[in-house]
């Protein structure tokens, strides 16, 4: 009677996800995966950045298996596990588009994901405004140059003990431009900004991980206004919560059930008023919390068909 050989497995992060196939990076190497069928029938698709274990075939290659628990994960970019979300702003070619920042920070504080910025392009333009609005919002803020250098050093700071670390922004601000010059082996593609349509060409066409400084670093592809769609669903009374600034005035409003677009006794709005909070994203908040309203039940998280 021949002896059942037991199937050898090994556990690792998927730094790349690309065709149908998963490569997960192991003690034992980088391993090429197919996902077995079961996580297709139970509708779970893994992301970059995801603990996975691996049924080993031979020669570098196996089956994806199981999926360790997630702390965390975006559905656009599609990556799970982040330690920190750098999102990448340019102060000039394109300028600054506030809301769309505004709904990526939202979305960073819905999800538990610690944020900041990385303004660029600081050798053609500096913004101290934008810069004051979101450290006085509580968020760390770099004023970067991948021409000069000015703070990549900083930057590369972020990048070590293991942390896996995302770069995020929109498309054009410099995101490929900035890691070649925090890592310059990996000779990441650019392209410049189309003068018609005032935003770049894509050059990042999926997500990847590459290790960097004993973790790993993330370029993912660049957004529009309009995939911002798909990022997140937050519910109106979730919204304030995802605004950092808005947490020493909420509990302060006249009426338990306020929604801080400009109801009378409203802490917030004096705030803004004040100063004390930016304009612009306490309008960028409320036009959130109108799209939020506008939500119909099953697109809600946790939503369940009666019946």
């Amino acid at each position: 009677m021949t002896e059942k050989t037991e199937t050898a497995t090994v556990q690792g992060r998927i730094i790349r996800a690309l065709g149908g196939f998963y490569y997960i990076d192991t003690p034992e190497g980088l391993v090429e995966c197919r996902a077995r069928g079961v996580f297709r029938k139970e509708g779970v698709t893994p992301y970059v950045g995801d603990l996975a274990r691996a049924e080993l075939t031979g020669e570098g290659k196996g089956y994806l298996i199981e999926l360790l628990p997630r702390k965390n994960f975006l559905i656009r970019p599609p990556v799970a596990n982040i330690d920190l979300l750098v999102l990448v702003v340019s102060t000039v070619s394109p300028a600054p588009n506030r809301f769309v920042l505004d709904k990526m920070l939202a979305v960073a504080e819905h999800k538990g994901i610690e944020p900041m910025l990385a303004v660029t392009k600081s050798d053609l333009r500096r913004d101290p405004e934008l810069l004051a609005d979101y450290r006085k919002a509580g968020y760390r803020c770099l004023e970067l140059s991948s021409a000069t250098g000015e703070g990549v050093a900083e930057l590369r700071e972020q990048l070590t003990g293991g942390r896996l670390v995302v770069f995020s922004g929109n498309t054009g601000a410099g995101k490929s431009s900035l890691l070649n010059a925090l890592e310059p082996g990996l000779s990441l593609a650019t392209g410049e900004v189309s003068e018609k349509l005032g935003r770049g060409r894509h050059t990042t066409r999926h997500v990847e991980l590459y290790p960097v400084g004993g973790g790993f670093l993330a370029d993912t592809p660049g957004f529009s206004s309009v995939e911002l769609e798909k990022f997140a669903v937050i519910r109106k009374e979730e919204l304030a919560g995802c605004f950092r600034e808005f947490q020493p005035y909420v509990d302060q409003c006249r009426f338990g059930d306020c929604s801080h677009t400009g109801e009378k006794g409203c802490a917030v709005v004096e705030a803004v008023q004040r100063g004390e909070i930016a304009c612009s994203r306490f309008e960028s908040y409320c036009t959130l919390y109108e799209d939020a309203k506008k939500l119909n039940d099953w697109e809600l998280p946790g939503y369940r068909q009666k019946g």
